[in-house]
């Protein structure tokens, strides 16, 4: 289905080629002044010096055209040169009649659908995900749902930090109070237990503690270093024991995750791609892409054009140790193997852009992905407090994210239980939703790579720019359409009709704007510009809402317009949300 700006650009179109003029000239705008109209032609200003015409002139030509227009109501030509139009309700009727019978509103399946990798999360195994994996989790969630929506097949991977000394680090403290677990033991041969010999909450105490005595004792950190080697050599006992922090780490983050409505197809980490490392290396010696400098391994990136020092990207140290660019060139490789995507998204902190760049750089010089393949880094601002630092608890350490989101969801349910009467067990789990949608609807309202202040007053209120305004706009439509169920009213026998007033034209416009705006957040890879559009949308809703009388409205074809009109607004909005990553309860 065409965007609304098409049609209407193509009916201005005609009407240049029919006055006599190039059809490039027609094309239309959403107005800047939407208090004189509502879209705009500047056509005939750019047409004046390749026509040698008086702009004016051309523009009232063109609207001699457009007298029994189809899309136009009016079109007015405006000094020096300018088209001022407005649609016709008709236009409107059949356009949103068309989104109403489309699976999608009004968007297109792709001629070609892409194979799209989306790597976010990257959490550290035996870490518990604190504040600073907010963003991650949530923009590369919403990015992977709109790359769905938008009919490409998407692969969601956590890359886990899951190799590397911090796991020598574990091992070495596990074995300093445990000397006696089997798994120290060189000689046994046997099956290993399968229940770990530690909880979450142990491995949680346990790495920091480790990696504070590495960091005071030399003789410590150099039994780490030991037992990360025996570990990636694959000494049995140390792989058992991996398993355990493995497994006990993944549950716990799947159930945090849970938490944030995000879920991840791939539970793959830096592991996976050791043992093809040494493949990769040997490639790239081979065709002469690496080379040893001052005892590493490293590929030059550097391209003329630079006018900043971009470093040559290291492929192994001078001890021959990997390092993430060794396995994140790695995983690139396994995932053009495996996946062939033709695009892969990568979201982390933007302090981290140099470093993907180089790593970008890498793979194309080396051939590791094909020339069309897109690489996409989106890098992403910090969460601050209201003092502009990085959010920390109120004792000032790093908030973890489980004690976050519980602290919002606490938060709503006061709101949900101050002055009214609810269920426990409803005010719970609605409070729970509207605080997954004050946390994502908070984060991803900003552009992706701007820093935000996580102000808890502003994004757990029902007025303004928020989630919970959102959801409460959603559950008012919700709730008018409940009731025109109980009056007997049947939602599958509603029809749209032309729009009778200014508030309805406004919302129906509103509405016809979405198929533009997701293309727009997938070609662009932003989250915030839904936000935008649906803040907008629930704006104009209910300003419909205020100065309409919808049920009690007498003339019933004009009421069944409404109501259609509602039933896909709900749909649309809900579509949003869900993109974004959150859902709305049946009340509030």
């Amino acid at each position: 289905m065409k965007k609304i700006l098409e049609l209407i650009s193509e009916e201005m179109q005609k009407a240049f080629e029919e006055a006599g003029y190039s059809k490039e000239l027609g094309k239309v705008t959403v107005s800047n002044r939407p208090d004189l109209c509502e879209y705009q032609c500047n056509g005939a200003m750019a047409g004046a010096k390749q026509y040698k015409k008086a702009p004016i002139m051309i523009a009232n030509e063109v609207v001699e055209k457009l007298a029994d227009s189809d899309v136009f109501e009016s079109v007015e030509a405006v000094m020096p040169g300018f088209l001022n139009l407005k649609v016709k309700p008709t236009f409107l009727k059949s356009f949103l009649q068309g989104m109403r019978e489309d699976a999608k509103f009004g968007v297109e399946e792709p001629e070609h659908k892409k194979t799209i990798i989306v790597d976010y999360g990257g959490p550290n195994v035996a870490k518990p995900l604190h504040v600073g994996h907010l963003r991650s989790a949530v923009i590369g969630e919403s990015v992977k749902r709109i790359c769905r929506f938008m009919g490409h097949n998407v692969i969601g991977d956590i890359h886990l930090g899951d190799w590397g000394l911090q796991m020598g680090l574990i091992i070495t403290e596990l074995k300093e109070r445990q000397p006696d677990l089997v798994y120290f033991d060189e000689n046994y041969t046997g099956e290993y237990p399968t229940e770990a010999p530690f909880t979450i909450g142990e491995l949680e105490e346990i790495y920091p503690t480790a990696s504070g005595k590495s960091k005071e004792d030399p003789v410590y950190k150099e039994k780490a270093m030991e037992a990360t080697f025996k570990l990636q050599s694959g000494v049995r006992g140390y792989r058992a024991i991996w398993d355990h922090i493995i497994a006990v780490s993944v549950t716990d983050l799947k159930k945090n995750y849970a938490n944030l409505n995000v879920d991840f197809d791939l539970w793959k980490g830096e592991s996976d791609v050791h043992d093809i490392i040494p493949e990769m290396v040997d490639y790239m010696k081979k065709e002469g892409y690496a080379y040893i400098s001052e005892g590493a391994l490293v590929v030059d990136v550097k391209e003329e054009t630079d006018t900043k020092e971009i470093p040559p990207c290291m492929i192994l140290k001078s001890d021959g140790a990997s390092l993430y660019n060794t396995t994140d060139l790695a995983t690139i490789m396994e995932r053009m193997n495996i996946y062939a995507p033709e695009k892969m998204i990568y979201l982390t902190d933007k302090r981290q852009d140099l470093y993907f760049e180089q790593v970008f750089r890498c793979a194309r010089k080396t051939k590791l992905v094909k020339p069309e393949t897109e690489l996409v880094h989106i890098g992403f601002g910090t969460v601050n407090g209201k003092d502009g630092k990085p959010f920390k608890t109120r004792e000032g350490g790093v908030m973890r994210l489980e004690r976050l989101i519980s602290e919002i969801n606490d938060e709503m349910y006061q709101k949900m239980i101050s002055g009214r009467e609810i269920a426990q067990e409803e005010a719970k789990q609605t409070a729970d939703m509207i605080g997954l949608a004050a946390i994502k609807y908070g984060d991803l309202s900003n552009q992706a790579s701007k820093d935000y202040i996580f102000d808890v007053d502003k994004f757990t209120s029902f007025e303004g720019d928020t989630g919970p305004y959102i959801l409460y706009t959603i559950v008012r439509i919700k709730s008018i359409l409940n009731k025109f169920k109980d009056q007997g009213g049947d939602l599958n026998s509603v029809s749209l009709q032309e729009v009778t007033n200014a508030s309805e034209k406004a919302l129906v416009m509103e509405m016809a704007k979405f198929n533009t705006m997701m293309e727009n957040a997938f070609e662009e890879v932003a989250p915030h510009k839904v936000c935008a559009y649906i803040y907008d949308l629930a704006n104009a809703f209910n300003k419909f809402y205020h100065e309409t009388r919808i049920l009690a409205e007498e003339d019933e074809t004009k009421k069944s317009g409404y109501i259609a009109l509602l039933v896909l607004c709900r749909d649309i909005l809900e579509a949003c949300i869900d993109v974004l990553g959150f859902n709305a309860p049946e009340r509030m």
